[in-house]
């Protein structure tokens, strides 16, 4: 009998075991996929330290500062956003890019048109195109948003391969307060160079509208800075930030507490 009672015991200790193992393969088939897909596939796949960290903003000399609603706070981002009002987004249905007035009008009178200053800001050693002293005809640069080395070329079908990017989209502006502004305000918003960057044209084209909480650069080493420069500028021009990108950026600054925000400068 005792050996009969030992044996009972053994097959239930088996029977709780493999219940165990079952019940963890189980929640790990939950788990998983939500993880992938909520983050996962960007873990998996995103460069590590490769790419650079942060993106300029002025070139003194031949830049100048766009006037903007308010001054960008100094100090930390975390205490930045803070600050920022917290609401849902306002209708997009009469949203147009004509609403931010001209394309890469030349709003800070330097003689050259926005796109142009910020492919001579980000590009180092660009080079004019021929008989102009503003165009920029090529030029190489470690893109921000995808950490790889980026080579732009002027031309009908090359130009788009480098896109200046509107760090907070001018559909996200438009949706958290921009319809508010004045149309020289939502212009200067549009061509201030606090608000754009040279980047990959795939990635630019994968962002959209899209604001913290559904987009971030897939190069990990620039997102505290892209996430300061949207709370800059947001502070710059009186936005306010959704409640889920602000808990989106907040997972971003975590990692990095001592981020400063993004002054023009």
């Amino acid at each position: 009998m005792t050996a009969t009672w030992r044996d009972y015991r053994r097959a239930r200790r088996r029977s709780r075991q493999a219940w165990a193992v079952l019940a963890a393969a189980l929640l790990a088939a939950l788990v998983l996929p939500v993880w992938f897909f909520a983050a996962g596939q960007f873990a998996l796949t995103e460069p590590r330290g490769t790419g650079p960290s942060a993106a300029p903003v002025l070139a003194r000399g031949w830049m100048k500062p766009v006037a903007a609603v308010r001054a960008v706070p100094g100090g930390s981002a975390a205490d930045a956003l803070e600050a920022l009002p917290v609401r849902d987004p306002a209708g997009v249905g009469n949203y147009n890019r004509s609403a931010f007035g001209q394309a890469w009008f030349d709003v800070d009178r330097n003689g050259c048109d926005t796109r142009n200053d910020i492919l001579r800001r980000d590009l180092p050693g660009a080079s004019f195109a021929a008989g102009s002293r503003c165009r920029i005809g090529a030029g190489t640069f470690q893109e921000p948003y995808t950490g790889r080395t980026k080579t732009f070329r002027r031309g009908s079908g090359s130009s788009k391969d480098v896109q200046i990017d509107h760090v907070v989209a001018l559909g996200d502006a438009w949706r958290t307060g921009a319809q508010q502004l004045t149309a020289v305000q939502r212009q200067h918003l549009a061509n201030d160079p606090l608000n754009l960057i040279a980047v990959d044209g795939q990635a630019n084209q994968d962002k959209g509208a899209s604001d913290a909480a559904a987009w971030l650069p897939p190069n990990r080493n620039f997102r505290c800075h892209y996430v300061a420069r949207q709370i800059s500028v947001k502070a710059a021009y009186g936005l306010w930030v959704t409640p889920a990108e602000k808990d989106a950026m907040k997972r971003v600054l975590d990692s990095c507490p001592e981020q400063p925000t993004v002054l023009p400068r």
